[in-house]
């Protein structure tokens, strides 16, 4: 922990200064078919400044942290806020002054393991998987841990540390049927160091016997057939559209160079029982799959009321943001690295729970789908969309029909919003959500399943 050091240096801020040192420690392991293919690990730190001067914000920073170096970088970060506010000087008022004093530490308590071991682990995950299952094509297994740890001291006396963890176990198997490959996935793990998540491979068998039966289905399965239908999408697809589709449109950064959101606040974009968060850092008082407590500008994290009974009613911002739309800063200012900005990102964003049981909505479709699991989605700022879909079932008379084989669905997120007419009554989170917006971040989301209409490519 390098606080008290940073503290150190505080009377070196003559303007609005942020001081930060973070560093990002990364163990990477892939197994292939039994071969060891990637055995990795890779740390990531250094020390920056940002200045706010009538204004604009002018950033610096080092991979180095010694005295010398931490003065060079809030003086290099003066002066390029001097810089830019003499090309063009806005002065739009004062950020919002708020101290907070937080540590906040999720490393394991337990004894950590070699990596030798957590292959071994990967081998009794693959030999079990193999042994039991001859005729898959291909086995992969990924293990990846991360460890992000921060200090940061600002003008306004904050004064933080937190060290948040995130390990996530990929697994993939393929196999082939009639000349074309099948495959399968799942992600597993979340918020926490190895030893917290993985202690027994035999805890995991279950969910490689599930993701085996279901790509054997899904081998004996069929294309959907395209068009507008109504489907039931489950968590993690319900989770992306909540992130890809409505939430990058509610980035206050992106309402301003005019994504659609600019003109619906206030507005009705979705039927009534839907309701959407960007929550910081808990959720029924259980810590998010990231929870952040203070973002990094110093601001302290609130959850973000998207979308309330189908009103659009805020945006997620910055302390910069904030002024420009005559509100209070939300706390979603993030950064990757030291030597990244932060930037309006997301931090675990869903849609609450509603009132029905999934075998309740599965039963109200007379012809539609149940789509499980996605493998990537985009979105533009009209929160236009098109999702994979890798796995799922038809619904014919209210009952589970054959399982699909790979297709897409499509349309414009707030429309697609305004046909929801139930939502399940379970909550589950996506364990490994990255967000790629100019810089890579974990991020969590995921939700309830939801009913609604969507356009489905088909074959």
């Amino acid at each position: 922990m390098k606080l008290d050091y940073l503290k150190s240096f505080k009377d070196l801020f003559a303007d609005y200064t942020e001081l930060r040192w973070q560093e990002n420690t990364n163990v990477f392991l892939k197994l292939l078919n039994g071969t060891l293919i990637e055995n990795g690990k890779r740390t990531v730190g250094g020390v920056s400044a940002r200045v706010y001067k009538d204004g604009f914000f002018g950033f610096a920073s080092s991979p180095l942290s010694d005295a010398d170096k931490i003065k060079e970088i809030v003086r290099k970060a003066g002066e390029n806020a001097s810089l830019l506010a003499g090309l063009g000087r806005k002065d739009i008022g004062k950020l919002a002054q708020e101290g907070h004093e937080l540590i906040k530490d999720f490393s394991t308590v337990k004894a950590r393991v070699s990596r030798k071991e957590m292959i071994d682990f990967l081998r009794e995950l693959d030999n079990y998987t193999r042994s039991k299952y001859s005729d898959l094509k291909a086995s992969n297994f990924v293990l990846n841990s991360l460890d992000m740890e921060k200090n940061l001291v600002t003008s306004f006396d904050t004064y933080a540390y937190t060290m948040v963890p995130r390990t996530i176990l990929v697994i993939v198997m393929t196999i082939e049927k009639d000349g074309v490959i099948y495959d399968y996935y799942d992600v597993i793990g979340g918020l926490g160091q190895y030893e917290d998540l993985f202690t027994d491979p035999e805890n995991f068998y279950g969910q490689i016997d599930t993701m085996y039966k279901r790509l054997r289905e899904k081998a004996e399965g069929i294309y959907p057939e395209a068009g507008y239908k109504e489907v039931i999408l489950d968590s993690r697809i319900s989770g992306i559209l909540a992130h890809e589709a409505i939430g990058h449109t509610t980035e206050a950064d992106f309402v301003k160079s005019g994504s659609i959101a600019r003109d619906y606040l206030n507005e009705r974009v979705a039927t009534e029982i839907v309701n959407l968060v960007d929550f910081a850092a808990e959720y029924d008082n259980k810590p998010c799959p990231v929870p952040v407590y203070i973002d990094d500008e110093g601001t302290r994290a609130e959850d973000v009321v998207i979308i309330q009974d189908g009103i659009l009613k805020n945006y997620m911002n910055n302390k910069e943001l904030a002024l420009e739309f005559n509100t209070s800063p939300t706390g979603n200012a993030r950064a990757y690295t030291f030597s990244d900005e932060p930037l309006v990102r997301m931090r675990n964003t869903a849609i609450l729970p509603g009132e029905n049981s999934l075998e309740e909505m599965i039963a109200s479709i007379e012809d539609g789908y149940y789509f499980i699991d996605t493998n990537n989605g985009q979105a533009d700022a009209t929160s236009e969309f098109m999702f994979g879909v890798t796995f799922g079932y038809e619904i014919k008379n209210g009952k589970l029909g054959r399982a699909i084989k790979d297709t897409t669905i499509s349309g414009v997120a707030f429309d697609v919003l305004k046909t929801v007419s139930m939502i399940s009554n379970e909550m589950y989170w996506s364990s490994g959500g990255m967000c790629g917006k100019k810089q890579m971040i974990p991020v969590g989301f995921g939700g309830p399943a939801i009913k609604c209409k969507v356009n489905i490519g088909g074959k």
